[in-house]
């Protein structure tokens, strides 16, 4: 195996899984981070893994795509999923982490190592070797400069929104019930109710808000899992009631069902803070305040974090790179996290620890294998190579990216079957590589 460092450019998720994986299987590793000599629009800390939206790793179903997900990283030794797991927050059937304790743990277990050098630094010029660029979203713009050259055209952005995060002890939680959908997870959210009347309001003092401005261009770039309220509120007045503001599978202790709701998911173990689920926004703040106070319960609201807009960065993956996330035409360097175009903290993740695997099997003269497109670390690649190049766009893991299944199943088998035969084949596919 050689034995000159790997250098990772961006200690985020996917840097971070990446450089722990090539650690722990004894290649040595420079882990670039340019926080804090430069920071970005939506971080706030230094440390590794820092979550900037959502404290949420989405469902810990196991035959959920996420969930399966999960249980491959898990058995891949995934340094991200074990810090989630030890660091959760009742989130429902959802993975939710209280995320300072989440990065601190990230961080510490990768200064720890023997193997890593984190170096706080930017890099402007990609060094010789195994590189890999995993800069996140927020990619910087002399980081962005060099992948334009890399990958030419076929270099894309799109603009994202982060929801606000509230102090619980400035609210009145008495008009709020806690509860979870379905009552999956016991009372891990709280909701807030509106009736019909109380929803109106709402939803005009959103729709009357001053937002931050964006060019023509930049406003069809929105990625639409992750859509300003704003946005939202724009395309019709029941378009919030059924999207993040669903009443669907909630009843409050009466027995009523709401006419719609904000629900409230904690942001860390103490209880304290609570992200709005849902709630992307790009209102100028004084306008967020001002809405947000004027739901039940919110009067003297103080909020530790409110919604922003920030530049999102990635590639025209089936142009730009290969099956092993290389760069065609510059196969030194490889891609990882958000930047490829998979979207989510636990897909960014997932493809530093695919890339990690690839250079570690490289490295010991076996010809690396991606993992099968039956698998959920697979169908991150399948997506990545096979979507149509001129409509590319970002994708959560889910199963239409996965290999169909011959014969599909009847649909309330289908989750169970896509699951059992994934086991199966990551078993065998981790045998074959002596992972």
């Amino acid at each position: 195996m050689g034995t000159e460092p790997v250098t990772v450019v961006g200690a985020g998720l996917a840097g971070s899984e990446c450089a722990f994986q090539l650690a722990t299987r004894g290649v040595p590793v420079a882990l670039y981070e340019m926080r804090p000599g430069r920071s970005t629009p939506a971080h706030k800390t230094d440390r590794c893994a820092e979550l900037v939206c959502s404290n949420s790793l989405r469902s810990d179903d196991p035959t959920h795509a996420a969930g399966l997900l999960k249980r491959e990283m898990e058995a891949l030794g995934s340094l991200v999923v074990a810090a989630a797991r030890e660091h959760a927050v009742p989130a429902g059937g959802a993975l939710a982490v209280d995320r300072d304790r989440f990065s601190d743990a990230i961080t510490a277990r990768l200064v720890a190592l023997p193997q890593v050098e984190l170096r706080r630094e930017e890099v402007t010029e990609l060094p010789a070797g195994d590189v890999v660029v995993a800069t996140g979203p927020l990619t910087s713009p002399a980081m962005s400069g060099i992948l334009e050259q890399l990958c030419g055209g076929g270099h894309l952005y799109f603009y994202d929104a982060i929801a606000p995060i509230v102090d619980g002890e400035t609210l009145d939680f008495t008009p709020l019930f806690a509860a979870s959908r379905y009552g999956k997870g016991g009372d891990d959210y709280w909701n807030v109710p509106l009736d019909r009347d109380g929803y109106l309001a709402f939803h005009q003092a959103i729709a009357a808000a001053d937002v931050m401005p964006l060019h023509e261009f930049e406003q069809r770039l929105f990625f639409e899992g992750c859509l300003p309220i704003e946005e939202m509120a724009r395309r019709g007045v029941d378009t919030l009631r059924f999207g993040p503001m669903k009443p669907v599978g909630l009843r409050a202790p009466d027995g009523r069902r709401p006419y719609a709701v904000v629900q409230l998911r904690r942001e860390s173990l103490a209880r304290e803070h609570f992200n709005l689920v849902g709630f992307q926004s790009r209102m100028k703040w004084p306008d967020q305040q001002r809405v947000f106070r004027s739901l039940p319960g919110f009067a003297g609201a103080e909020f530790v974090r409110l919604g922003q807009v920030h530049r999102n960065t990635f590639v025209n993956a089936p142009r730009c790179l290969d099956e092993r996330y290389r760069v065609r035409g510059a196969p030194r360097v490889r891609l990882a996290g958000q930047i490829t175009g998979v979207e989510g903290y636990l897909e960014s993740a997932a493809t530093g620890l695919a890339v990690a695997l690839d250079l570690v099997l490289e490295r010991r003269g076996a010809v690396p294998e991606p993992a099968p497109p039956t698998t959920a670390l697979g169908a991150l690649v399948r997506h990545l190579m096979a979507s149509d190049p001129e409509r590319f766009q970002p994708a959560n893991v889910n199963y239409g990216l996965f290999a169909p299944l011959d014969p599909e199943p009847r649909k309330k088998e289908r989750r169970a079957a896509y699951a059992a035969r994934a086991a199966s084949e990551l078993a065998r596919w981790r045998e074959r590589c002596a992972l």
